[in-house]
């Protein structure tokens, strides 16, 4: 049998081409509400849009124009919807970011968004109030090019995969557990998820259940997930990861991957066993720690039966705590040869984040600069562009730390941390730089992979590096020739990222971790350009703190 070859694709943002097609208006009406579900065979309430998780996947062009009307049907729970790696650019108020873009939709209450998608390529949605996201509100965005225009790579077939987490326990109990003294850590997941269908073995159970559909592996919502596949055809595969904690590997057995694009921009291509992805005959991912079983899915060559099942003993997983190869693979994506954006040689400013893990008035918390990030009641964007300076506190946060005396290695002696809604103001079109620095957690000779995310940019990846970033030194070895560009980039343990943007999208933009919890701790920043050139907000934004009455 002749295999089929797989082009990889991770998600979010594409390469921007030409323009000169007639976009149109795609419009869509979702009901978001709370349903029992049943994704690895555990029953529990869920958030769905339309009855279903994950939600309805738009389909688009580019420079079409996307209108959603939301409808908030859940009884007791605020939304909002991010559209992660969509720019927005001259509709920063549809970012979707509760608190930094917009006032959160009210139950029983519709809100409209609408944007154009001015890029091609695969982007996600998701909630982007609370944890939300790990209660199943997340699904796809696809961003065609313009008739006749083609990608640099010939497929046969398209097939769009989302990974994802799954914890039995709702977002509000995991949110409870993070605030409480002592602290309660949510920990691992209990399944992970291959597009929504996972498998929880209900044997394990601490204590059985007398209700026989509480948990029930004959339920058709938790089958595994299925992919049909032709001998001989190459597949375009579009794997997003919207975990609210893992790190995943992914591999398809008995296959070899290659690597044509990240974050929508197209790479250097490049083969892997296992793909290594943030937040596989079989298809099969795994989370990086023992207590987590992984995700089985089944890749089925036609003509075998659709139900048929492997014969073969699922593969090894990855050691789960060795960085290593997760470190090569970021340092292999490279732009791809008649591709790249040559970054700018110099920044006008640097930026340096130290994610410390840290106390605040006895109460666990994530911090950057020792500052650990709090929402304000108005929403940012409507407070600087109605000069609501009460709003929020007007001093900026730290650009660094103590860079000779900090030690990255050890937990620090001074656990406490200060708390602050402050932002970082950016002089529009200016060139920043930012480092992300990894430290110990609180927890001895420990530290963790954190994948940072900002909001209305592509930024270029510049570097990776073990160690303490040397800010003398570790410049001189900047890739200013093909750096990738991207949305989201991961920053390993014990080690620092380096990366750089134009501040040239008028708006209040997010930046922050993509862990769940580690968010909801703590761990980001906002960022705020060129207000003054930002339009005219809609009403529609407003109504939370001193938005009320404008």
């Amino acid at each position: 049998m002749v295999p089929v070859r797989f082009l990889l694709l991770i998600p979010l943002i594409a390469l921007l081409n030409g323009y000169g097609v007639e976009a149109r208006i795609r419009r869509y009406k979702w009901e978001v509400k709370n349903e029992f579900k049943s994704p690895d065979c555990y029953r529990k309430m869920v958030i769905t849009i339309n009855g279903r998780t994950p939600g309805p996947t738009i389909r688009a062009q580019q420079n079409d124009t996307i209108i959603v009307e939301v409808t908030n049907s859940l009884f007791t729970e605020n939304i909002a919807i991010h559209w992660h790696g969509i720019r927005q650019i001259g509709t920063p108020w549809f970012d979707g970011s509760e608190g930094i873009t917009q006032c959160p939709i009210l139950p029983g209450t519709t809100f409209k968004y609408q944007f154009v998608v001015d890029r091609p390529g695969t982007y996600v949605y998701h909630a982007h109030y609370g944890m939300q996201r790990d209660s199943g509100l997340y699904g796809s965005i696809i961003v065609g090019l313009p008739d006749g225009e083609s990608e640099p790579f010939a497929y046969d077939y398209d097939r769009n995969i989302i990974l994802n987490d799954w914890y039995h326990n709702s977002t509000t109990e995991q949110a409870v557990g993070l605030s409480k003294v002592p602290f309660q850590w949510i920990g691992e997941p209990q399944s992970l998820l291959i597009h929504g269908r996972g498998r929880f073995n209900c044997s394990s159970l601490s204590v059985p259940s007398s209700d026989p559909g509480l948990c029930n592996t004959t339920n058709p919502d938790c089958f595994p997930f299925r992919l049909i596949v032709v001998p001989g055809k190459t597949y375009r595969l579009r794997v997003s990861s919207l975990t609210s904690l893992s790190a995943l590997s992914f591999q398809i057995e008995g296959h070899k991957l290659t690597v044509v694009e990240a974050d929508g921009h197209y790479v250097e291509p490049f083969v892997v066993q296992n793909l290594f992805i943030y937040s596989g005959k079989l298809i099969r991912f795994y989370r990086p720690a023992p207590s987590t079983p992984p995700g089985q899915g089944v890749l089925v060559y036609y003509p075998n039966h659709p139900r048929r099942s492997p014969l073969t003993i699922p593969p090894a997983a990855p050691v789960w705590n060795d960085s290593r190869p997760r470190m090569a693979q970021s340092q292999a994506i490279k732009a791809r040869r008649g591709y790249i954006h040559t970054p700018p040689a110099v920044s006008d400013r640097v930026i340096v984040f130290l994610n410390t893990q840290n106390e605040l008035n006895g109460r666990r918390r994530w911090s950057v600069n020792n500052v650990s990030f709090t929402h304000p009641l108005t929403p940012y964007l409507i407070a600087l562009k109605h000069n609501l300076t009460h709003a929020f506190d007007q001093n900026p946060p730290p650009d660094g730390y103590d860079f000779l005396n900090y030690d990255i290695y050890e937990r620090h002696p001074n656990a406490n941390t200060t708390s602050s809604n402050g932002i970082y103001r950016l002089n529009f079109n200016s060139i920043v730089d930012v480092i992300l620095q990894n430290a110990n957690t609180m927890n001895p000779k420990n530290s963790e992979t954190h994948p940072w995310h900002l909001h209305g940019h592509d930024f270029w990846v510049l570097g990776y590096g073990e160690g303490k970033f040397d800010m003398f030194n570790d410049p001189n070895k900047y890739n200013l020739v093909n750096p990738i560009m991207k949305n989201t980039v991961p920053v390993h343990p014990f080690g620092w990222t380096a990366l750089r943007f134009k501040a040239d999208n008028p708006g209040a933009w997010s930046f922050h971790c993509h862990i769940e919890s580690h968010l909801f701790m703590g761990m980001g920043v906002v960022f705020a350009e060129g207000i003054e050139k930002v339009g005219k907000l809609p009403s529609s934004i407003m109504g939370c703190g001193q938005t009320q009455g404008l």
